[in-house]
Order: structure tokens, then sequence, then C-alpha cells
């Protein structure tokens, strides 16, 4: 039996619960709550779970294998810190987490021995959208990124919009080539850029995540991307990372390598 902490008990945090509790082999042992005051978190389930603010109190007395956060990139890197101190597992979702904190994983994760995985999306067809947009920006000069998600999200770009660029840019090997307007009626009208690479934000109510990468070449343009309906669609990511951390002796950044992607 797999035991896991869930970290954060928002909306994804309820999706993690709910994913670990369908599966015979892994069970919830225990729920963080950085972000509010400690309360009792009842799953969809009907079980009830106590909350608890602090890491390594809650790795003491529960022994996890697996900590799972989908929580703030502020709380992260203390959760990871926590994480190596007690050998549990790391799964991170998070967006935005610093490159510092991936490192120490990566340190700790070896140092320790354990598996660990820090992912920017968990939606399967999110990772196949990301390695496809690798083989076809070897073709083209020039590429846009549209993410779309719900009012509520913090950041923009998501970081699987902002990992995406970052990947198409390695596989091109140099910046894509962008076109500035002579004349922007309004300042930013074009998006940020990011290797060359326009990026454009939308937040909406009704969304939940989806992904644009559209593409142009001389008479021609190619367009990709992946829409979700439901939280659900993470679900089965992360159980493969839970199950996937148990197996490995490093850190692993990115499901694409857990899916035979790279």
């Amino acid at each position: 039996m797999i035991r896991v902490v869930v970290s954060g008990s928002g909306q994804m945090g309820r999706v993690v619960v709910e994913a670990v509790e369908a599966e015979a082999d892994m069970e919830v042992v225990g729920v963080i709550e950085p972000m509010a005051d400690p309360a009792d978190f009842r799953a969809t389930s009907g079980t009830v779970y106590g909350t608890h603010a602090n890491p390594s109190e809650l790795f003491a007395a529960t022994h996890p294998d697996v900590v799972v956060d989908f929580t703030n990139a502020k709380w992260t890197p203390r959760l990871a810190e926590a994480a190596m101190a007690a050998g549990v597992r790391p799964v991170i979702g998070t967006s935005g987490v610093p490159a510092d904190t991936v490192e120490l994983l990566r340190a700790g994760c070896a140092s320790k021995g354990i598996g660990g995985v820090v992912a920017s999306n968990f939606a399967l067809g999110a990772v196949v959208l990301m390695h496809l947009s690798t083989i076809a920006a070897r073709y083209f000069d020039t590429a846009e990124v549209i993410e779309l998600h719900h009012d509520r999200k913090v950041d923009s770009p998501s970081g699987t919009a902002l990992q995406t660029a970052r990947m198409m840019r390695e596989a091109r090997g140099r910046d894509f080539m962008h076109q500035t307007s002579q004349l922007e009626h309004v300042p930013g009208a074009q998006g940020a850029l990011e290797g060359g690479v326009g990026m454009h934000s939308v937040r909406l109510p009704g969304f939940v995540a989806s992904q644009e990468v559209i593409f142009g070449g001389q008479g021609q343009w190619l367009t990709l991307r992946h829409d979700t309906s439901g939280r659900d669609c993470y679900k089965p990511g992360i159980v493969l990372a839970v199950r996937e951390v148990m197996q490995r002796n490093a850190l692993v950044v990115g499901l694409d390598e857990l899916i035979g992607l790279k």
C-alpha cells in the first residue's frame, strides 16, 4: 500500500484525494493545508481527514511514501525541504516552482536514493501536445502559444505554456522569428515573448485549461490544441506519477519520460 500525503485542500487537492482513494494500492494518510486555518477536509467519498499546517510534523506522525503537491509556488519550497529531510517522495504539480527548488529536489532525491516528479501538467493529452510541439518546432520559423484558463488562476502565462515555449526553443536550437507591429495601438497587444514565441494568456470564467500552439510558414500554418472539460483529466497522470516515484531513484522533470516520450 502506497501511503500518500496530499498537500493542498483546494480544488486540485480534492482531485488528488479522489484519485488516490480510487486506487486499491494507495491510501491517503494526511492532508496539508498551509494557506488557511486547519480544518477537517471531507472528501467526496465522505471520508474526513484532519488538515495540518506543518509538513514535518505530519510526515513524522504518518510516515508517508509520497507527498503530492498542488498548491502555491511560495509554499512548495518549504514543503520540498521537509519532504527531502524526511525522505518522502515528491510529486509536484504546482505551477511556477522556482528553479532552485527543482535543484533542491534533484539533489535531495539523489542523496536519499528516492524518486520524485516535477511536472507543469498532469493531463496526458497536454504532455503529448508539448511533445508534438517540439517536433513541429524544427520545421517552422514562427510560433505563438495561446493558453486559456479559469479566472482564478493566479499566474500567467501558465507553467505548461512557458515550458512548451522553452521546449520548442530548445528543439529548434535558436529563437523563433517574431514580427513586431510597426504601430501598436495598445501596449502589449502582441503578448509576451519567450524564445521568440508569442505568449498569450486568457483568463475567463467557464474555462478549465486549454492550450493552442500555432506554427506559421509560407502559405501554411499548423495548429495543435488540447482542451480539458474538467479536472478529472489530471487523475491518470497523478496516479501514474505516484506509482512511478516508488520505482525510481532520481527526480524526473515532466511526465513525458514516464510515458515513453523522452
